[in-house]
């Protein structure tokens, strides 16, 4: 999603990372509203390419689930990067856009006290994936992708996304590489086979 940030407040939608940087390359000063697991952005480094690419961007990552750590290291690159999660209030929302429009960030409340919280009272939990979940972990692991995932499945492209993010969350992780690291590390996918 992308929000124009100029005197009339112009509002364009990027359906994929080519359509953003094309609407970035006119206007790159927008406010740039991010749905980050539905647009296939690799890492946080690849975060950290566009912020130089467009340095005066000012960045709402708007997610289900965002893990601690990534968001720890969005915030490092840069104070422009600003972090909502979906489940917030109204409220949250509005005052998260007031926020990116002076070029000030915002981080959510629930994402504030994940961040603020003792290292001793994060809890970890035992990972459970369906078996639907763990094969379709597989293929990404693999390097399909979502199409090819659903056309292999013979299941809509929104049913996998929908697997694809309960996956991520939980996992705790954001993108396809930090998921493939676990599908190796747990043996889920033979290495050789990755490497092919």
């Amino acid at each position: 999603m992308y929000l124009c940030n100029n005197m009339d407040m112009a509002y364009r939608q990027a359906d994929d990372k080519v359509e953003l940087l094309e609407q970035l390359k006119q206007d790159p000063e927008s406010v740039v509203v991010l749905d980050y697991t539905l647009f296939d952005i690799n890492d946080v480094e690849e975060l950290e390419v566009l912020h130089e690419r467009f340095p005066l961007v000012q960045w709402v990552l708007f997610s289900d689930d965002l893990s601690g750590d990534f968001v720890r290291r969005a915030i490092a690159i840069s104070p422009r990067f600003s972090i909502l999660l979906k489940e917030s209030p109204m409220q949250e929302l509005r005052d998260c856009l007031m926020f990116a429009v002076r070029r000030q960030r915002y981080i959510c409340q629930r994402m504030a006290e994940l961040l603020l919280a003792p290292p001793h009272s994060r809890v970890e939990e035992e990972v459970k994936l369906t078996p639907t979940e763990t094969e379709i972990l597989k293929d990404i692991a693999l390097g399909l992708t979502t199409r090819e995932i659903a056309e292999r499945r013979f299941s809509s492209f929104h049913t996998v996304n929908t697997h694809r993010k309960n996956i991520f969350r939980k996992l705790g992780v954001n993108n396809v590489h930090e998921a493939t690291k676990y599908a190796l590390r747990a043996g889920l996918v033979d290495s050789a086979e990755y490497y092919i």
